[in-house]
């Protein structure tokens, strides 16, 4: 079994113990909220993902003139927002829904970046090469493995969460998949940077546009959240 492979599962089944304890535990409301969109809202939400993942990540190879069909985590959060949002809209659901699958999320990248990690460069997620004492040789010579440092990122999300559901549990489900977004765009924005991809704009390449979007989605939806209805 390839290793990429291999750390998609474990992510996966990480994800979904965490997603489902949680939903059994402090975050239960939020499934309560999720449940109230019925089949459509779960429908949409798959689908999203799924679209937007191969849309964004072969979008970023045909930017940079590189063969085959991409897959992005990026990709993939962003039409799942844009498909559940379609659905909460046309159903007149109102507030954040997400909540509940932001520890779930978490966990999957910073596990599934392993993956990546010890795909090497065929996963195409590699950084750029540097004299960087963290650098690593996949064989190329030493690059920045980004894929360590994003895990590393949302290892430190994941503490953050966990206080935040511990301690501030109402709060959690109301702002804390908007966060989610900030942060992971923040952070996926700054890798970016150390990574090969052809830039479209300027010095930002075709994910650093879709960060700012995944960023300003959250900075607006905060705000909206914080404003009585």
């Amino acid at each position: 079994m390839h290793v990429h492979l291999i750390f998609d599962l474990l992510a996966a089944g990480s994800a979904a113990a965490v997603t489902v304890w949680l939903a059994r535990g402090p975050l239960a409301p939020s499934l309560t909220r999720v449940n109230s969109g019925g089949w459509a809202y779960y429908a949409a939400l798959v689908c999203g993902a799924i679209w937007g993942a191969f849309a964004l990540g072969t979008l970023n190879l045909v930017a940079s003139g590189l063969p085959g069909l991409g897959r992005s985590i990026l990709g993939a959060f962003l039409g799942a927002i844009l498909a559940v949002e379609a659905v909460k809209t046309a159903t007149g659901m109102r507030g954040s829904t997400g909540a509940l699958f932001v520890p779930g999320f978490t966990i999957s990248t910073m596990i599934g970046r392993w993956g990546c990690f010890l795909t090497g460069l065929e996963d195409q997620t590699h950084g750029i090469h540097t004299d960087f004492i963290l650098g690593y040789d996949f064989g190329d010579g030493p690059r920045h493995p980004v894929q360590l440092y994003e895990s590393g990122a949302m290892a430190l999300a994941l503490f953050l969460w966990v206080m935040l559901i511990a301690r501030r549990p109402q709060f959690f489900r109301r702002y804390g998949f908007y966060l989610l977004c900030v942060y992971y765009g923040v952070e996926r924005f700054v890798w970016e940077f150390l990574k090969p991809y052809d830039t479209v704009l300027g010095p930002l390449n075709v994910f650093h546009l879709g960060c700012l979007a995944l960023i300003g989605y959250g900075i607006w939806m905060i705000s909206r959240a914080r404003t009585p209805a």
